[in-house]
């Protein structure tokens, strides 16, 4: 048995990556994507195919060339997605665009959009998570979209105050980051390691995990943006993990067999107290983490920018196709 294996007993593995081949060969059960992901396979030739058939949809778009770039981006993201769920039998996770973070109406639209592109082809509503980032106003767009049937994915999850306010919304998955909370101490600390024992990452997610085993919350937990094995096997028994393909391969070449560390059964055993979440306990929550709020900001800042990079390369090939 190897660690890859192992870990499958205890947690579904979902593949963090836009790379169809990836996907085709570690065959996960589920499959998520981000801006940064898409640009860097959208200027793939091997996919090429899905982004002449974006263009195509896009330029039938109306408005002007910002109008048609967001059309073909949205279609864009459906494409990778229908052919990443050719090889994973389970879901794969779109996101809303980093700049409606702070707009509850706006990420409302664009999911609709998200979706209905799906139905068109032919992809159910069960088969995809829309990803929104973990602000006040994505949990509640994320809370209204649940009760429609449409489920979702809470990205950029830093803090317990965010995980709290999603499970009370009754989000399907949250998504919280183990590497960039792991990132922000090393940093802060000076230090060139943190001992797995000791990561505050794998520290938050077990938090979260017992929280919502404990209480019996529906709302799935998938722990995200690992930097290690270390830090994924010290995870074995949460609900999903989300793992690059470089960690896949690392994990499938190790033999051995995991301990499992999380489980319901600890869970309801542990001594956390319920909290009562509303917009304030959150804001003032969150607030008081410092390091939350500086990879929530920088992490929408980012997901921003790289969505922008997108939206260029869209634009010079939708220029190049009007001035043909």
């Amino acid at each position: 048995m190897n660690l890859l294996e192992s870990l499958k007993e205890y947690s579904v593995i979902v593949a963090d990556t836009g790379d169809i081949d990836a996907i085709a060969r570690l065959r996960p059960q589920d499959a998520t994507t981000n801006p940064s992901l898409l640009y860097q396979s959208a200027q793939n030739p091997k996919y090429r195919a899905l982004v002449e058939d974006a263009l195509a949809f896009g330029m039938r778009a109306k408005g002007d060339r910002k109008s048609k770039a967001a059309a073909t981006m949205a279609k864009l993201a459906v494409n990778f997605g229908c052919e990443i769920l050719k090889h994973a039998k389970g879901r794969v996770s779109t996101e809303v665009d980093a700049n409606l973070s702070f707009d509850v109406d706006g990420s409302l639209a664009r999911a609709h959009a998200l979706i209905a592109l799906y139905a068109q082809a032919g992809v159910a509503r069960e088969r995809v998570l829309i990803k929104l980032a973990s602000t006040w106003e994505g949990i509640r767009a994320a809370e209204k979209l649940e009760r429609e049937g449409i489920h979702c994915n809470l990205t950029l999850l830093f803090s317990f105050a965010q995980a709290v306010a999603c499970a009370d919304a009754g989000v399907t998955l949250i998504s919280p980051f183990v590497g960039r909370i792991y990132d922000w101490y090393k940093k802060e600390r000076k230090a060139d390691d943190i001992a797995p024992q000791d990561d505050p990452g794998v520290q938050s997610v077990t938090r979260i995990y017992n929280y919502y085993k404990k209480f019996g919350y529906r709302t799935q937990v998938m722990g995200a943006s690992f930097r290690k094995v270390e830090q994924i096997t010290g995870l074995a028994g949460c609900d999903l993990l989300t793992i690059s393909p470089d960690l896949l391969d690392k994990l499938e070449g190790t033999a051995g067999a995991l301990e499992r560390r999380l489980s319901v059964a600890a869970a309801k055993a542990g001594a956390a107290e319920k909290i009562t979440m509303d917009e304030q306990t959150f804001r003032w929550m969150h607030n008081e983490d410092a390091m939350a709020t500086d990879k929530l900001a920088e992490g929408i800042r980012r997901f921003h920018v790289d969505a922008g990079k997108l939206e260029e390369y869209v634009l010079a090939l939708v220029e190049k196709i009007q001035a043909a």
